[in-house]
């Protein structure tokens, strides 16, 4: 391992993988700016100004869900435990259908801004605002949080910064662009920067995958039969020996690992119907049909890429093998630019190092763009100001937000730099699942949901979900954990959403029933009406 870990610092050409990566932030930075020229309102600033279509809009969803947890995480949790790895995938896809099928067109019919509208359209506005803003906030940062860690990953790779002082340095670059993008070019400026990046991922992902595969004669079982002979020669960082075929090299042997895994799954699975920065993208487009347009767009994007997540993963463990990987700068996501080196050298770990930088720095800003947007949105203007400010108002305090957010997630990224980020994006996930999604479903399809219900349901989940996030085999108690010299996980998944889910569901029934709030039976009914018809929707969005 010694010997390899001497080559890593020389794993491609320090001084071409800046130089690609600062093309695609100068070429971006000019698209922010040109685009930033049309933000005349609030709606220009918040959704873009409605202006885009189905297909655009599906492709910049792809871009703000296919995350560096996406193509650095999933390639390398695939790499190292194979099926178990590929279980990121399967999650993340099948979430779709509970978004399309559930929440998009709803959302879009009901809301205006953010998911605070929907939430407070026939409950008690300020408290249930205040609830949805600081679910929204925080799950944001768990999401941001991920996205630093990866970029401290990826940059202690392609320069050799083996030192958590220079990865730290890397993470405030980051985020410093990060709200630059944000700060000058609104959701409208992000948006390009999410389709550009989706193109070059899933064409950087696409072109990966036809060489893995011509590599190996186009035969898939070859590249399955000697990512598992490369496994089963590893010999450190205790990969050996382990099964990357079949289920259980991650989540079996024991039943708390199993139950991790079904915790896992289902925060996976309901969390992306309750991620607001993915919901957020819905009130970008002019009409419901083409929010529908939208998420059938990004499925199929979406899709297309998690298949090639699945030869890139084994294609990395038959090509570099699982033990390099984890030795290297990294670790775990190093794997997916380890394999474009191998692959083609310089230049293509150069672009696609840049394709990985511009994954994060895309989500990243949409992450951004909605916490400060909620929290102008929903808290200041709706709460502080109850509804009696102005658009430029709105618009600056979203601004000063962002650079607050945006300090923030830099401090949480350095702390949580070398772990997986797929996990640390599954975290995101649970508190979503547990926090909102209950919460929008109630509000949506329950006509007796009250207010009571809906603040139960979400300051538990969200409640829930940190403290046993927090008393996790993920914060302490393990090698692997954020604060690995300590020692204080006595819940023993690393994953809450089995407890926090399910206890948010039950939170807002029985919130509902001991509260004694009445909801006005008209709002109700306008919110039945305008959700599942659109009657109404395009006259309260132009207020």
């Amino acid at each position: 391992m010694t010997s390899y870990l001497a080559a890593t610092a020389t794993v491609g050409n320090p001084a071409a993988n800046i130089a690609i990566f600062g093309l695609f932030v100068c070429v971006t930075m000019v698209v922010v700016i040109r685009a930033s020229r049309s933000n005349a309102s609030a709606a220009d600033y918040f959704t873009g100004g409605r202006g885009f279509s189905g297909p655009q809009n599906g492709v910049a969803i792809a871009g703000d869900y296919l995350s560096a947890a996406s193509f650095l995480g999933i390639a390398g949790a695939i790499a190292v435990y194979g099926y178990d790895g590929f279980l990121y995938s399967i999650g993340f896809l099948v979430a779709w259908l509970v978004a399309l099928l559930l929440v998009a067109e709803m959302l879009r019919n009901t809301g205006k801004f953010t998911m605070a509208d929907v939430l407070s359209f026939r409950l008690k506005q300020g408290p249930v605002r205040t609830a949805a803003a600081l679910s929204t906030l925080t799950v944001s940062l768990f999401y941001l949080l991920a996205q630093m860690a990866g970029a401290g990953g990826l940059v202690a790779l392609l320069l050799d910064i083996k030192t958590k002082g220079g990865q730290a340095v890397v993470i405030a670059v980051v985020g410093i662009l990060m709200i630059v993008y944000v700060l000058v070019g609104g959701m409208k400026g992000t948006t390009w920067v999410q389709i550009i990046k989706a193109v070059l991922l899933i064409a950087g992902a696409g072109l990966m995958t036809v060489m893995v595969l011509s590599k190996f004669g186009f035969n898939l079982s070859d590249i399955l039969g000697s990512a598992q002979q490369k496994v089963s020669e590893a010999t450190t960082k205790g990969v050996a020996s382990r099964d990357v075929l079949a289920p259980g090299a991650q989540y079996g042997g024991s039943e708390t690992s199993k139950l991790n895994f079904l915790s896992l799954g289902l925060a996976l699975v309901l969390g992306t119907a309750g991620l607001p920065h993915v919901l957020m993208r819905f009130y970008t487009v002019p009409t419901a049909k083409e929010a529908r347009r939208s998420v059938v767009w990004a499925i199929g994007l979406i899709g297309a890429f998690y298949l090639f997540t699945l030869v890139l993963g084994y294609g990395a463990a038959a090509i570099v093998g699982p033990d390099k990987i984890l030795g290297a700068a990294g670790g775990q996501n190093s794997a997916a630019p380890l394999l474009a080196f191998e692959l083609g050298g310089v230049l293509l770990l150069g672009i696609i190092s840049a394709v990985a930088f511009a994954t994060i720095l895309a989500v990243v800003a949409g992450l951004t763009i909605t916490a400060s947007a909620s929290f102008a949105h929903d808290i200041y203007a709706g709460v502080i100001k109850r509804g009696k400010v102005d658009e430029a108002k709105q618009v600056r305090v979203s601004r000063i937000t962002a650079v607050v957010v945006g300090i923030l997630a830099i401090g949480l990224g350095i702390l949580a730099n070398g772990q997986n980020i797929a996990f640390l994006v599954a975290l995101a996930f649970a508190v979503a699942a547990s926090a909102n999604l209950p919460t929008i479903l109630f509000s949506l399809f329950w006509k007796r949901f009250n207010t009571t219900g809906a603040l139960w349901s979400m300051y538990g989940g969200l409640i829930s979900t940190i403290v046993l996030i927090v008393f996790s085999p993920a914060v302490s108690g393990s090698k692997t954990a954020m604060l690995s010299s300590m020692d204080f996980d006595w819940f023993p998944l690393s994953n809450p959403g089995i407890v926090s889910i399910p206890l948010a569901f039950a939170l807002g029934v029985i919130g509902t029933f001991v509260g004694r709030d009445r909801e006005d039976p008209v709002k109700a009914a306008e919110m039945e009406v305008r959700s599942l018809t659109g009657v109404g929707a395009e006259k309260a969005i132009a207020h």
